[in-house]
């Protein structure tokens, strides 16, 4: 896994390059200017970022340096285009199906997310015909050799479905932290006493109500 462990802007300029790869064919690789569009879309992007030129080249440079990125020089062309190497090339020792490609990189570009949330926004990664289809994705990515390369976050309060995460990103522990329903050091046992103690004291409140309308009841009997 250390080899392909990476920063925050490391797995947006990942996530992409695998996007583009499979959505434009006919314009990839991608130049670093159209790159840092990329990075920077409005759209199917979260967080949506305001990456410099700069911090994208330095991205591209270390990822390139671990051989996660390779430059292409074209022959009609001055300027200089990437490519990843993150997956499925045999550059790669990361071999991932099209339903587990699509996955990773929806997770790379617009963060932790529901199987249904990922089912719906694949668009024209991959076409799941099911939230069965995803799971099933999912559940190969924790088990996969040399993973997990996504893990199930706590559950949000007032949701129905858990969130999924990759496991790539060095910067990802804050993030799980932030969505825990307990507190970032506490467990799942010390939110549920947590919880029975509220419940005890909305019963006592409720108790002391009941006690006091019945009094104003006689009061008002006399």
């Amino acid at each position: 896994m250390s080899y392909h462990q990476i920063n925050s802007i490391e797995m947006r300029v990942i996530g992409c390059l695998m996007e583009k790869e499979i959505t434009t064919p006919d314009y990839y690789p991608l130049s670093l200017n159209a790159l840092v569009n990329a990075c920077n879309q409005k759209s199917n992007r979260d967080p949506v970022t305001q990456l410099t030129e700069q911090e994208v080249q330095d991205a591209v440079d270390a990822l390139e340096s671990r051989g996660l990125v390779t430059e292409i020089s074209g022959s009609h062309s001055r300027v200089s285009k990437y490519q990843h190497r993150f997956c499925n090339t045999e550059f790669s020792d990361l071999q991932l199906s099209p339903a587990e490609t699509a996955v990773v990189c929806l997770l790379f570009v617009r963060g932790a997310q529901t199987p249904g949330e990922l089912r719906s926004r694949s668009g024209r990664l991959h076409r799941f015909s099911s939230r069965e289809d995803v799971e099933a994705a999912l559940s190969s990515l924790q088990s996969k050799t040399g993973g997990p390369y996504v893990c199930q976050l706590p559950r949000e309060p007032g949701k129905r479905e858990q969130r999924y995460q990759e496991c790539f990103c060095t910067e990802s522990e804050r993030i799980t932290a932030t969505w825990s329903e307990p507190s970032s050091t506490g467990s799942s046992a010390d939110y549920t006493q947590q919880l029975e103690a509220k419940v005890r004291e909305l019963e006592a409140q409720v108790d002391v109500l009941n006690e006091r309308i019945q009094q104003l009841e006689k009061a008002s009997r006399l």
